[in-house]
């Protein structure tokens, strides 16, 4: 690899570092602790007057998701993709940072009119959950008791939710509105599947009577909310459009992208809570045009066909009223 080709690579790098956390001292804390280096150490390398070593980028590049195959333009026949883990009840302070920091992106992306995300779904996606207290709260009790070890598998009035993760959610349901377009394709029995998983946890006594009816409250409020974005075409709080599909196929595994005029990702929902992703070029326009053919499958319920609008509400609202 000669000199160009070189800094061409170093410099995409330093820009992801940079991205990584908006404040410059943010950044240099992070570096202090990730690498144990000295502040002016960490200093002359941000101000490129000493290169990060060899050992230091492969550790920031493991460390915040970084593929070095994708910024040096190699090609291996592969697609990587990656997962970060979370602890969505307690998250530790570099959990919140980076919680912090993807909303921080999320609000950025109003500034470019051509953004659009698209989320094909066979549970309630969390931009939406993320609004509604009680609902969110099943959500994180279902994720713990399946994956997590065996002192989470706790009923749902033992799960506590920390101040901090609260917060963070409320800001998450807050930023996502300022994505200029959004598109959702849920599957045709989304409601159903939730109805049925709080009647099972109420059935092995996990989640109370009383319980039952906080969630079915918020579940109703998310309904009306939906109907209103159905009825408009966009968030109610932004004017931000929104396009609401039912697919017409079963929906097997979650997914969804985000296409911005800076960076595109693509992401497989996984273990309920988290998510593989990708920033690879190729693969990533290949899931735009994946997930784009599935509206060929899909009815818009949003603005366009009342009376599948209708229909749909009508079916989700008895299912939730029938809990």
């Amino acid at each position: 690899m000669d000199s160009m080709e070189q800094n061409v690579w170093y410099d995409r790098f330093m820009e992801l570092v940079f991205k990584k956390y908006p404040k410059r001292i943010q950044l240099v804390k992070a570096l202090i602790e990730l690498l144990s280096l000295e502040r002016e150490a960490v200093y002359r390398r941000l101000r490129k007057e000493v290169a990060f070593t060899a050992m230091e980028t492969a550790t920031l590049a493991s460390a915040w998701n970084i593929s070095l195959d994708e910024i040096m333009g190699v090609n291996v026949g592969k697609v990587s993709f990656q997962m970060r883990a979370m602890n969505y009840l307690d998250p530790s302070e570099e959990e919140a940072n980076f919680l912090r920091f993807v909303i921080q992106s999320i609000t950025y992306l109003k500034n470019f009119p051509t953004t659009e995300f698209m989320d094909i779904c066979n549970k309630l996606p969390r931009q939406l959950v993320a609004g509604y207290e009680h609902l969110n709260k099943f959500y994180l009790f279902k994720w713990a008791y399946q994956y997590g070890n065996e002192k989470d598998a706790v009923p749902f009035s033992k799960i506590a939710v920390s101040e901090e993760k609260k917060n963070i959610t409320k800001e998450y349901y807050k930023a996502i509105k300022q994505v200029p377009n959004s598109n959702f394709v849920f599957d045709y029995n989304i409601f159903n599947y939730i109805v049925k998983d709080i009647n099972y946890f109420c059935s092995i006594y996990m989640i109370t009577e009383e319980e039952k009816e906080f969630i079915k409250k918020d579940l109703l409020h998310l309904l009306d909310y939906l109907q209103e974005v159905a009825n408009n075409g966009y968030y109610p709080e932004t004017h931000n459009k929104v396009n609401l599909y039912i697919s017409q196929l079963k929906v097997p595994t979650g997914y969804s992208y985000t296409f911005t005029p800076e960076v595109n990702i693509c992401y497989i929902h996984v273990f309920e809570k988290f998510e593989i992703y990708s920033f690879h070029s190729e693969m990533t326009t290949n899931f735009i045009s994946w997930m784009q053919q599935k509206k060929k499958t899909s009815i818009q319920i949003s603005e366009v066909d009342a009376k599948s609008r209708i229909e749909f509400f009508a079916t989700s609202r008895k299912l939730i009223e029938s809990l």
